[in-house]
């Protein structure tokens, strides 16, 4: 089988090819015979009834430093596609939302992965919440008021906001903590949006583990180490992979998980999960691909290429 493939992500040249989860994909699709085609954000239209694209044959290479080749630039119906991969990086904001509001249009007849319309209504620190049982006690407000009943009642919170993401503006505040005040200016000034409030858990020193689920399904994961002086386990802030097993709880976890995420054509997600505690549902451009097969875990992409092809049967 020999598939039509586009892929909207940002600009090709600045990725990490080391560790880039959509470089990954692009070599299993290429590996497999499909034909890559490349174009950014900005470069999605929608003509009147078509969703048009300026879009480049593409070609990649396992070589840091030289690694794609692009041809020349042409306008594409992206409906004349058999699979877009959607793998732009947040924020989710209004220019990433219209943009699934454009692919939307030619989903599922050319198949969007992940679904639009699933992209959209699923912001990772939100849908989240529909499963709060298995997460720490979590507030999303910008209620000063609300705010101090739920660090009154918890102690030692994690701020970050709601809409960020790559562990950017995160912060650990005590029961007491002198800077709070401060911090609550900065974030209201800052933030349009409420932010995201989260009992503290002190097992993160331990790590945050990056789970992967390819339909709904276990696929791999790693857990990420923070560094010594840090609170954040991002890889891109200085967190280190390490080869983890699943707890049971994990299991649950995924097990949970897996009807809502199918039910939204959520095909390739990853979740957050510290000491038990499922912290984020990553839908939008998730990560962990190559890290995973760097620590002996199994092909994450040869498992999402087997799906997408499934389903172009």
């Amino acid at each position: 089988m020999k598939l039509k493939v586009a892929v909207q992500m940002d600009p090709i040249a600045k990725i990490n090819v080391r560790g880039d989860s959509t470089f990954a994909l692009l070599l299993e699709a290429q590996k497999r015979g499909h034909a890559l085609s490349y174009y950014t954000p900005e470069q999605l239209s929608l003509s009147g009834n078509d969703v048009v694209a300026s879009a480049r044959p593409l070609t990649v290479r396992d070589q840091e430093g030289d690694h794609f080749t692009l041809g020349e630039t042409k306008r594409e119906h992206l409906a004349n596609y058999d699979v877009v991969l959607l793998r732009q990086d947040p924020p989710f904001d209004l220019a990433y939302i219209t943009t699934t509001h454009l692919l939307e249009r030619i989903h599922p007849n050319t198949l969007v992965v992940n679904d639009p319309a699933g992209v959209r209504d699923a912001p990772e620190k939100v849908f989240v919440m529909d499963f709060a049982d298995l997460m720490p006690p979590t507030l999303i407000s910008r209620d000063k008021d609300e705010i101090n009943l739920f660090r009154a009642a918890h102690g030692e919170v994690v701020f970050k906001p709601l809409y960020g993401h790559g562990g950017a503006a995160v912060f650990h505040i005590g029961p007491k903590d002198m800077n709070f005040g401060s911090l609550y200016d900065l974030f209201s000034t800052t933030f349009r949006e409420p932010w995201v409030i989260q009992k503290f858990i002190p097992g993160v020193k331990h790590g945050d583990k990056r789970i992967l689920l390819v339909d709904g399904v276990f696929a791999g994961a790693i857990n990420r180490v923070p560094a010594p002086d840090d609170l954040r386990s991002n890889m891109v802030r200085g967190g280190a992979a390490q080869a983890t097993d699943l707890t049971p709880r994990e299991r649950e976890i995924c097990e949970r998980l897996g009807p809502a995420l199918r039910e939204r054509g959520l095909l390739f997600v990853g979740i957050d999960v510290i000491d038990d505690h499922l912290t984020e549902i990553n839908v939008t451009s998730p990560t962990g691909i190559r890290a995973v097969a760097k620590v002996g875990g199994p092909d994450v992409a040869a498992l999402i290429w087997d799906r997408i092809e499934a389903r172009r049967r």
